[in-house]
């Protein structure tokens, strides 16, 4: 690019030479020079005189270096400067992430996070919706499930498993459930994104497609959990989403040996763009908590 070969230009004035610039940049002196060449042919003019002892200025060479000395040194400044940033663990982070899952499975980890690196300015944005990680200028993402976008890059940071759940008060007054062909007797609480559930023993190996009945539907699984927490029917959960429910005794899972599909979560950013220190500090944050949490 003639922007990259005009900066080559001014550090050849500025260290007194191609060779000298050529050691001061780690590039070959040849490479130097064939670039000053094709900067002097797009130009039309010679920029240097250069001797075996030295190198001069040509009338244009001297008012392309005053043109472009302190525009290059600014840039350069800039770009060195958000290097050392980026190096650190100080400044900003804008992540984007689920809001049930952060309220809940998450809640314990942000906190950590936060408390571990006080110096990273969190800014993190909840929402159910896939926002879109370049209108927000975000550095990272969490997701639920893989991405199909090819202008993302992706790392699954854990796996978690789907359970059938429901409450002591709704089991007690109905009836038996031991295999997936008894929920056509109860209230099944679903989301409207699924009406099916791919189903696996965990024993046997089977696997089998369930056409789900919904009694109510939510596009929120929190608001699925409600219900059932109210004892008002059984429902199919990621662990995430019942981690509390499960320990407090409040929910208990139904049919043990029968899980549905597991929930991957992964972080993503912008094809093409290295994460900064702070995103791949929150990411691998992110890949220990699910492990020791799951």
């Amino acid at each position: 690019m003639i922007i990259d070969d005009i900066a080559l230009f001014i550090h050849i004035v500025k260290q007194g030479g191609v060779t000298a610039a050529a050691d001061y940049l780690s590039v070959p002196a040849a490479t130097v020079s064939r670039r000053l060449q094709r900067l002097e042919q797009r130009v039309g003019e010679k920029l240097l005189n250069r001797t075996a002892r030295q190198c001069t200025l040509t009338h244009v060479g001297e008012v392309y270096f005053q043109s472009y000395v302190e525009l290059v040194e600014q840039f350069e400044q800039t770009h060195h400067q958000l290097n050392d940033q980026k190096a650190k663990l100080t400044g900003k982070l804008k992540v984007l992430a689920p809001l049930n899952i952060s309220h809940g499975f998450l809640k314990p980890m942000w906190l950590a996070f936060t408390k571990h690196y006080p110096e990273i300015q969190l800014e993190l944005l909840l929402n159910n919706q896939r926002d879109d990680l370049s209108k927000n200028q975000a550095d990272i993402a969490i997701r639920i499930g893989p991405q199909t976008d090819s202008h993302y890059q992706q790392k699954k940071l854990g796996s978690v498993d789907t359970l059938f759940v429901s409450t002591e008060r709704y089991l007690s007054d109905a009836p038996s459930l031991s295999t997936p062909a008894d929920l056509r007797q109860h209230r099944l609480i679903g989301t409207t994104l699924r009406n099916k559930w791919q189903l696996n023993n965990l024993k046997t190996g089977e696997t089998q497609t369930y056409m789900c009945r919904f009694a109510s539907t939510f596009n929120d699984t929190g608001f699925v959990k409600y219900l059932v927490c109210d004892g008002q029917g059984v429902a199919l959960l990621p662990r995430f989403e019942i981690i509390d429910e499960l320990k407090s005794g409040q929910l208990k899972q139904v049919i043990p040996l029968w899980r549905g599909e597991n929930r991957e979560i992964y972080a993503i950013w912008p094809s093409g763009r290295l994460l900064s220190k702070k995103a791949v500090c929150l990411k691998q944050f992110v890949t220990q908590f699910i492990s020791e949490t799951l």
